[in-house]
């Protein structure tokens, strides 16, 4: 932060903030709302780079962009065309830019003291929320055991590890998400082929779903996003199974369950640390080693996500 005289801005006492110092240095002015920027070139007075946009008498808006062609008269280098400056916007980025641009032109050392954000390249977070689940499994041989299982509702928790790509304005990124989760169900079904007269199917699957995919950003505002993702879903059942049983409790037979991968998509609203995802998977086999046995197993989730850093 310098102190300067300047007699182009109200002959007042006022405070730069420097932006840039070398051959050509770039100062700015703020107070609320109004942003002013200043230049100076080699041992020249500090002067206002003029820029204002005011309401003509018939209520049209116009601009005094006099800064371009201060631009112009005092940053000659061949690096800096007409064209650049011509479309150049009173930004503080863009007027940076040219400023150095000018003082690499003239092999000029040059100090340069914009504080750049910081990149948030890596995200954690925690993530729980509610699995609407169903299974239906079909035998092809036989239908005694065919099972249409009641929609259920269960827990699921876990943590995403999200990696932001360093380009396109950070727009996509990786996320990798394990999770825990459970789906428990018993079907009573009456049959005339079974002692009892009832077949007790009961289902418990409880697994570690990894999903590994890709999130793309749309940003609407500060800390305020829109976000889609597909993922493709590693899923590790452990201890799972899906028994038949008579009406007094005796076993029929069971089957383990052991399932193939499948598909995720979603889409949701982060605000801030927080994000709120609704997520559909693609129907997953869970009874892959029995030729014979087809299933079914769907969900859609509700994810509620923390953001720990």
């Amino acid at each position: 932060m310098s102190k300067n005289r300047n007699p182009n801005f109200e002959k007042k006492t006022i405070f730069l903030k420097v932006l840039i110092e070398g051959k050509s240095s770039l100062y700015k002015y703020k107070d609320n709302s109004l942003i002013k920027y200043f230049f100076k070139i080699g041992k020249q007075p500090i002067k206002q780079l003029i820029y204002k946009s005011y309401l003509t008498s018939n209520n049209q808006i116009r601009k005094n962009e006099n800064y371009k062609s201060q631009l112009i008269n005092n940053l000659k280098c061949s690096d800096i065309s007409f064209n650049k400056i011509k479309y150049l916007n009173y930004k503080q980025k863009e007027l940076i830019n040219i400023f150095i641009t000018y003082n690499q032109c003239s092999n000029s050392n040059f100090i340069t003291f914009e504080k750049k954000a910081k990149k948030d390249l890596f995200n954690l977070s925690v993530r729980i929320g509610v699995n609407s689940s169903s299974l239906s499994i079909h035998n092809n041989v036989s239908n005694l055991k065919n099972t249409n299982f009641d929609n259920k509702l269960g827990l699921r928790i876990g943590a995403e590890a999200e990696f932001i790509l360093p380009f396109n304005k950070n727009i996509w990124g990786i996320i990798i998400e394990p999770t825990y989760r459970n789906y428990k169900s018993k079907k009573i079904t009456d049959v005339s082929n079974v002692s009892g007269g009832k077949l007790i199917s009961n289902v418990n699957y409880k697994s570690i779903e990894i999903p590994v995919g890709l999130r793309h950003y749309l940003f609407l505002k500060k800390n305020t996003k829109l976000f889609i993702n597909a993922s493709f879903v590693f899923d590790l059942s452990s201890n799972s199974i899906i028994e038949f049983e008579r009406k007094d409790g005796s076993n029929i037979n069971s089957l383990k369950i052991d399932t193939r991968n499948n598909f995720a998509f979603g889409f949701g609203y982060n605000y801030n640390k927080y994000s709120l995802e609704l997520r559909f998977q693609t129907p997953r086999e869970i009874l892959r080693n029995y030729a014979y046995w087809i299933s079914d197993y769907k969900t859609v989730s509700i994810i509620l996500g923390y953001k720990i850093f």
